[in-house]
């Protein structure tokens, strides 16, 4: 679909403009700055809807798409739009761009205007990334990414934000360097950048293999996963609130959307061929990673290790396709892993966005992340505690929860490709129980011992506000997911007829 409209541009410069704008409003000025926030995040997000509405799920072709001229002497272009794989991404996007506003309305006081604004052009930068079709307009928007998130980490995080800053962009931006000599010998190759193009490059194994392995080290930093995982820990533990949720819902996405984009249907054979290693290094996130969470004493890292085992289900459900179709040659069961992998980075984005927006909120009122300061939190935040249950459950995967789907897709489709695979793959179900209700009878239930504890306040119309959006949006998904697989199903079928189709020359 091409629109007249150029809703793409506007959904990633509208936030732009209106980060210049809040910026404007000054320290001193904090209310204005915060609404002025809130109306940009919010109309993005209703124009945002029009992607939803307008999309056709019969194509797998791009729609919304705009192309302009950019530096014409080396073939770049302004190329955007979008599918069944990325179109979802970008309304995952704005709903949270509304949410982390919200969330840090009454807690961020220091240089709000700042604060803000650095949200404003994350969730432009990350609104690119999954709407560009050129390389180098993707490489852009992956690497300015990089910038609002290092500050606010580092000027709005804890103790030790400086250090959790610091390893956080040195991991992503080398990483993506060698991304960028991937995509540098692609257009060197095709005499331009872009990526649709790529799709349909003649490569040999040899420059696929060294492709994938570049690609691989951008990509599995970002998602992240073992052992280029260590990084995340951190960044959570000291990221402020709406920091932790906008990482956790939406910027670890990238590098699954990565694999979906440029990796399996530029280099399919080499992904074919070294399947085996990103399946073995997403079991080790599935199982070691979830022996790790368990052991963990502060909430925020245990959310966030969690978070590395979900996102192993991500890309085993990608890779996993390869076994199944050497198994058997009608792919049975490839579709339902790449859709699980799919579902699975929709519905984490909810459940760990609602986490860590749990975990600000006993953060804001106690101080402390440490799961040994607190014990009968439901004796005095019944409603909190309410929701709180449904989102540590819905992360170990309760059926009638948006965690189960994914998950279960991924599990049962794995079974074609190998029992093994599938055995292990279960392990999160066993190991996500009992991290997370270890943690849930440790902070909510039993005697209140703390008397910090005893004087806590439930939740108020602003935070029962942004957890009623995650908890409907956790169960919407997890009771009727069939909208979202129907708009992915013809991109997910396209993009298999990509990866069973050799580019060897």
């Amino acid at each position: 679909m091409t629109t007249s409209l150029p809703l793409l541009s506007i959904l990633i410069w509208l936030p732009l403009l209106g980060a210049v704008v809040v910026l404007l409003a000054g320290n001193q000025r904090p209310a204005l700055a915060r609404w002025l926030a809130l109306l940009v995040a919010s109309v993005t997000l209703l124009l945002s809807l029009q992607l939803w509405t307008g999309f056709d799920s019969t194509t797998a072709a791009m729609q919304f798409t705009e192309l302009k001229a950019w530096i014409p002497v080396f073939n770049v272009n302004y190329h955007l739009g979008v599918d069944g794989f990325s179109m979802p991404l970008i309304l995952l996007t704005t709903i949270f761009g509304v949410l982390v506003i919200v969330a840090g309305w009454e807690v961020i006081k220091d240089r709000v205007h700042q604060y803000m604004a650095a949200f404003l052009v994350l969730q432009a930068a990350l609104t690119g990334v999954f709407a560009a079709l050129d390389g180098l307009l993707f490489y852009v928007f992956f690497e300015a990414m990089l910038v609002p998130m290092f500050l606010l980490i580092g000027v709005w995080g804890g103790p030790n934000r400086v250090y959790a800053a610091v390893k956080f962009f040195l991991y992503t931006f080398l990483g993506s360097v060698f991304m960028l000599i991937g995509l540098i010998y692609l257009y060197l190759q095709s005499g331009s950048f872009n990526i649709l193009e790529w799709h349909d490059l003649g490569l040999s194994m040899t420059e696929q293999k060294w492709i994938f392995l570049g690609m691989l080290a951008a990509f599995a930093v970002k998602i992240p996963m073992w052992p280029v995982h260590t990084w995340l820990p951190d960044a959570h533990v000291e990221a402020p609130t709406g920091g932790s949720i906008i990482l956790a819902a939406v910027m670890l996405k990238v590098g699954g959307y990565g694999f979906i984009r440029f990796s399996l249907p530029i280099t399919p054979d080499a992904s074919n061929m070294l399947d085996w290693v990103v399946i073995g290094l997403s079991l080790i996130a599935v199982v070691y990673i979830g022996f790790v969470a368990l052991v963990q004493t502060d909430m925020k890292k245990l959310i966030a290790y969690s978070s590395i085992t979900h996102m192993g289900f991500v890309t085993l459900g990608l890779f996993i396709a390869f076994s199944i179709f050497r198994a058997s040659p009608d792919g049975f069961g490839a579709a339902m892993g790449v859709e699980g992998a799919m579902m699975q980075m929709i519905s984490h984005g909810f459940i760990s966005g609602a986490l860590f927006f749990v975990v600000g909120v006993l953060y804001d009122r106690m101080h402390s992340r440490d799961i040994a300061d607190y014990g009968g939190v439901a004796n005095v935040m019944p409603w909190f505690t309410m929701f709180a249950v449904l989102f540590f459950m819905a992360n170990a995967g309760l059926p009638g929860t948006s965690g189960f789907v994914g998950e279960f897709m991924v599990i049962l489709a794995s079974f074609n490709a190998s029992i093994w695979i599938a055995f292990f793959a279960t392990f999160t179900l066993i190991l996500g129980a009992a991290y997370n209700l270890w943690l849930v009878k440790r902070v909510f239930f039993g005697e209140v011992k703390n008397e910090n504890v005893s004087r806590l306040r439930d939740i108020n119309s602003r935070e029962v506000f942004i957890l009623t959006v995650l908890a409907v949006a956790v169960l919407t998904i997890g009771l009727y997911p069939q909208p979202l697989l129907n708009v992915m199903h013809v991109s997910v079928e396209h993009l298999l007829q990509q990866i069973t189709q050799t580019k060897i020359i």
